[in-house]
């Protein structure tokens, strides 16, 4: 071949085409291959930096699978131990029926004495009391300086003869606005010299001490409501309480008077009565037959027109009617349509309390009510409805009294109380009541002090409540006169369990009792409910029946254990044991019914356990058992220098704390089931945790699971970008090599033409 010669322009050529063959033929690998470096001598630096950065990616998508079944081993151990928290509920439920179901002994073990007269209210008893004094604040009469000390002849209203209750009037006269007015003074008519001036129109009311006075033109009705009765003159009818109605008549037949319109009022504020019979009201001023002293005075008219009004001595005076009617009357200097008011307060006198109590007030004693009422005793035995009557009392005989205010003394008040505190009681007959003292107690009196010395009886610790003003009239509001109760306590006698103490030692793990009897304070015992409050929380509990029979039994949840036993302690003592004899406690009474519905649930609760131990075992995924006690190892990148190491636990029944339970000793009684349920709820508890710890790793697995498959990615996507060719670029290279190698081919056969020529020049 070296002896072929071949012009410069044809070798020219036939590199030129050489040349572009071996480029189109490079650039057809790559469009072929997708490849721009496919060896290491298309570019050595990127072929083994894309090799590397492949290597990696293939190693990572290797751990890949082994990260994905951590995955499932953490999700069968996650799926297990719900299965487990389940089975666990279930377990509960079967022990909270065993709490529901009756308690497993027909008869708990207990210890019982009898304390004479005790009841729930007070567990101290009565007959082992002994009555006590208590004083009031000094009381002091109502006579100049107000030092003098009561007795017990002091009046709990005011006396007569004072001038207490009088509203001083002014000369009213009549129509013709000269002639002075007198009480024989009509309201209605024609007359100007015998007629009142501003009658009340009909309707119109006036209002004393709460009772009513309504005005009616026109006269009476011929039958009065039932209850009600006319009066003599024809002119009020009266309910015989204090209400009544004025018959004003008509302007040419004129009834009611000035007179008739007082004696209404004295009807209202006490200071007259009226007895009722077949319809009709004897009206008569009040106490007009009883002792000295007690003769109410009533309102009147002067002959110079001067209205006076007098107040009971059992009340105030209060009188509330139109501004032009009292006007007229003298009473007010109020004018107009309008109400103005009229009062005449009662006043002390050396025979009198300092403070007077007021109608309506109550004293509540020992549950009896004692209430003061602004009137005069029944005179009689026969007047007294309900009741009977001593003194200035009426007392139904069962401690309740009513006590009347315009002629009652100290002396009267004393006895009520003594009724209500049953220091006295009352035999009553025919309407009298004959009082007794007690055997062995001592009446309440008035001592030198002018303190009232109050017996509390035995049969309560004295408590006295009251209303209106009746505590702070008779001294028992306290130092500051705002105590909205008096008090005082019975004395212990010799025998009873007041101030003995009775002691239990440690019950089952409870805290010891140290119980003192008193009376409810300063940490003393009184009632049924203080002593079970103290025992409660040594798992014991106290009754008592209605013959005083104290009995102190174990609670349902420690109900199979025996008191004062060595193995549960609870042993009686104190100093109370001398006074009282506690029995020998005896071990409980099983019940067979209910024991036998016990042990059921036992047996159920047993076979859930055995389901406890088979789904921990069976939570296991390609051999990895994560509540089997196996351990999960999870590596992350491919130098194994990143992992995850999760250790198993071991959670059948007795991993978890349970043991299967056993006839006879567990669900016996609430005590051993609350054992079972603490155990549970620590088990649920521990499984609780165990779930949250592996949803933390498997949640850290996912995250790197997320972040190894992207990395793969970006390894592959950094491969790609070294090797890759660019597929646009080379095909139009591969056109543009196309074209070339065209050219050149045309450009050869040129060069052979010229060849050509010189060879048929020799031909």
């Amino acid at each position: 071949m070296s002896n072929i010669v071949l012009s410069a322009s044809v070798r020219q050529n036939l590199l030129s085409l050489q040349s572009t063959a071996d480029l189109l033929a490079t650039t057809q690998e790559r469009l072929s291959t997708g490849k721009k470096v496919n060896t290491a001598l298309d570019n050595p630096t990127n072929f083994f930096t894309a090799q590397g950065l492949d290597n990696r990616a293939s190693d990572i998508s290797n751990l890949l699978d082994g990260i994905n079944n951590g995955v499932q081993v953490l999700q069968a151990a996650n799926t297990g131990i719900t299965s487990l928290q389940k089975l666990i509920d279930s377990a509960k439920s079967i022990a909270n029926q065993a709490l529901q179901t009756t308690v497993g002994y027909s008869t708990k073990s207990n210890v019982s004495t009898t304390i004479p007269g005790a009841t729930p209210a007070d567990l101290r008893g009565t007959t082992s009391y002994a009555s006590a004094t208590a004083n009031s604040n000094v009381l002091y009469t109502g006579a100049a300086g107000g030092v003098t000390p009561v007795t017990g002849t002091a009046a709990l209203g005011a006396s007569l003869g004072s001038n207490a209750g009088s509203a001083v009037g002014f000369a009213a006269t009549a129509a013709d606005g000269t002639t002075v007015l007198s009480g024989t003074a009509t309201l209605l008519g024609t007359t100007a010299s015998t007629t009142f001036g501003a009658p009340p129109a009909d309707g119109d009311t006036i209002t004393v001490n709460g009772k009513t006075i309504t005005f009616r033109t026109g006269i009476p009705p011929t039958t009065q409501p039932t209850g009600w009765g006319l009066d003599a003159s024809g002119h009020i009818a009266t309910d015989g309480n204090g209400n009544s109605i004025v018959y004003e008549g008509t302007a040419v037949a004129p009834r009611a008077t000035v007179n008739d319109v007082l004696s209404a009022i004295d009807l209202a504020s006490g200071v007259k009565t009226a007895t009722i019979s077949a319809g009709a009201a004897a009206i008569a001023v009040s106490g007009s037959t009883g002792p000295i002293g007690t003769l109410q005075v009533a309102s009147s008219i002067s002959g110079g027109g001067q209205v006076t009004l007098k107040s009971s001595t059992g009340a105030d005076l209060s009188v509330t009617g139109k501004a032009d009617f009292l006007n007229k009357l003298g009473l007010t200097t109020a004018t107009g349509a309008g109400n103005a008011n009229v009062t005449a307060n009662r006043s002390t006198t050396a025979g009198s309390l300092g403070t007077l109590v007021q109608d309506g007030s109550t004293l509540n004693i020992d549950g009896h009510t004692i209430t003061f009422k602004n009137a005069q005793t029944p005179q009689s035995a026969a007047s007294v409805t309900s009741g009977g009557v001593n003194g200035n009392i009426v007392t139904d005989g069962n401690g309740n009294s009513t006590v009347y205010i315009q002629s009652a003394t100290l002396t009267d008040l004393l006895n009520s109380i003594d009724l209500a505190t049953g220091v006295k009681t009352a035999s009553i007959f025919n309407g009298a009541a004959s009082l007794t003292t007690t055997a062995g107690q001592i009446p309440s009196s008035v001592n030198s002090s002018g303190q009232l010395a109050l017996s509390t009886g035995i049969n309560a610790d004295l408590s006295i409540t009251g209303t209106g003003n009746a505590l702070h009239a008779f001294g028992l509001s306290g130092n500051t006169g705002t105590a909205t109760a008096f008090t005082a306590a019975r004395t212990s006698g010799v025998g009873g369990v007041s101030g003995k103490t009775l002691t239990f030692t440690s019950f089952n793990g409870g805290t010891p009792v140290n119980v003192t009897f008193g009376d409810g304070t300063n940490g003393t015992v009184k009632t049924l409910d203080q002593l079970n409050a103290q025992l409660q929380a040594n798992h014991l509990t106290a009754t008592i029946d209605a013959n005083g029979l104290l009995t102190v039994t174990t609670v349902n949840e420690y109900a199979s254990s025996t008191l004062g036993s060595t193995t549960a302690g609870g042993t009686v003592g104190g100093t109370i044991t001398g006074i009282l004899a506690f029995t020998t406690a005896q071990p409980p009474v099983q019940d067979p019914v209910a024991q036998t519905a016990r042990s059921n649930l036992v047996n159920q609760f047993n076979n859930i356990l055995a389901q406890i131990d088979t789904t921990s075992q069976d939570s296991s995924f390609n051999g990895v058992n994560l509540l089997n006690g196996d351990t999960l190892k999870l590596v992350f990148n491919e130098t194994g220098s990143s992992t995850l190491g999760i250790n198993g636990v071991v959670f059948n029944a007795a991993g978890l704390g349970l043991s299967n339970l056993v006839n006879g000793v567990d669900f016996i009684d609430n005590g051993a089931t609350n054992k079972v349920l603490t155990s549970l709820n620590a088990a649920s508890s521990t499984l609780r945790s165990e779930g949250s710890a592996l949803g933390s790793n498997l949640s850290i697995v996912q995250v790197r699971q997320d972040f190894s498959k992207n990395l793969i990615n970006v390894l592959q996507t950094g491969s790609s970008n070294l090797t890759l060719a660019d597929t646009n670029e080379e095909a139009a290279n591969s056109q543009a090599l196309s074209t070339r190698q065209s050219i050149a081919v045309s450009a050869l056969s040129l060069a052979n033409q010229s060849q050509q020529s010189v060879l048929q020049l020799l031909r």
